[in-house]
């Protein structure tokens, strides 16, 4: 992978992430559209690695939120009173939330990295995240706020996160499409989207991480990471702060439509031309 290679797919990393439209597809299908060769034992770790740097960006993007649920979380249990405060019960449902993507991580690790290099297979999830979009825009009511949030709503969440395992199925998507179905308002349900997303990268981030130290010539791939990390997280910065004020006044529609758009582009390239 050149550093050039890596700038770009930095940048869609840094755009795609937040957007719901799946980034983990644009990383398969870009390189695959544009014809560059990318071994494949390099494929999955810069994958995973450009994801840390737009977990940076959330992190600093929320941190105010961040520090006041991890305090109050903390206070919560030093007072045995873990449930008493709005902020310590957040905490409790970014963990709940988070459950279901970490044991479908676990279990089929080894087949999403197989998808990872299938750009067909990668095309056909993105239609489900076009699914999800629409589905959670008909049904849902939008008429509750993240205070009335409870842990049946979490884990029925994050069982929408797990989803986001594979490459085409959108995490910030599927989540918020999950939260609509739970009927939170659009701001409120990609507020906890980014929120609950950040333990879940966290552990992807690491485990890869450690695949990564066993690659055989880490320090000529090493500038081409760095540059994709540092890329991501500036560009992933500013897709939060735009996408929240988006979905504040607008359906998530047409992300569906480009959904359908990239997949039925890809499956006619690769059925057609290839």
């Amino acid at each position: 992978m050149s550093i050039f290679q890596a700038f770009i797919l930095g940048i869609i990393q840094g755009l795609t992430e937040f957007l719901p439209v799946s980034s983990s597809a644009h990383l398969v299908l870009a390189p695959y559209l544009l014809g560059w060769k990318i071994p494949e034992s390099q494929v999955f770790s810069f994958d995973v690695l450009v994801q840390m740097g737009t977990l940076v960006a959330v992190i600093l993007y929320f941190w105010k939120d961040l520090f006041a649920i991890l305090k109050a979380w903390s206070t919560g249990i030093v007072q045995r009173k873990p449930f008493e405060n709005p902020h310590a019960r957040m905490g409790w449902c970014l963990i709940v939330a988070t459950l279901p993507a970490g044991f479908a991580g676990l279990l089929l690790k080894s087949l999403v990295e197989k998808a990872f290099n299938s750009p067909v297979a990668t095309a056909w999830f993105l239609f489900i995240t076009a699914l999800l979009l629409i589905t959670a825009e008909r049904i849902g009511k939008r008429t509750r706020s993240l205070e009335h949030l409870d842990w049946k709503d979490a884990l029925w969440i994050g069982g929408f996160q797990a989803l986001s395992i594979f490459p085409g199925v959108s995490r910030s998507g599927s989540t918020i499409a999950g939260g609509l179905t739970r009927n939170l308002a659009r701001s409120d349900a990609g507020r906890f989207a980014f929120l609950m997303a950040i333990p879940v990268m966290t552990a992807a981030g690491l485990l890869s991480l450690v695949d990564l130290l066993k690659y055989p010539d880490l320090s000529a791939f090493f500038p081409a990471l760095a540059v994709g990390f540092v890329t991501s997280g500036v560009v992933g910065y500013f897709s939060i702060h735009w996408l929240l004020s988006f979905i504040t006044r607008r359906s998530l529609v047409p992300f569906a439509i480009y959904c359908v758009l990239l997949a039925s582009a890809a499956l006619i390239f690769a059925y057609v031309f290839v």
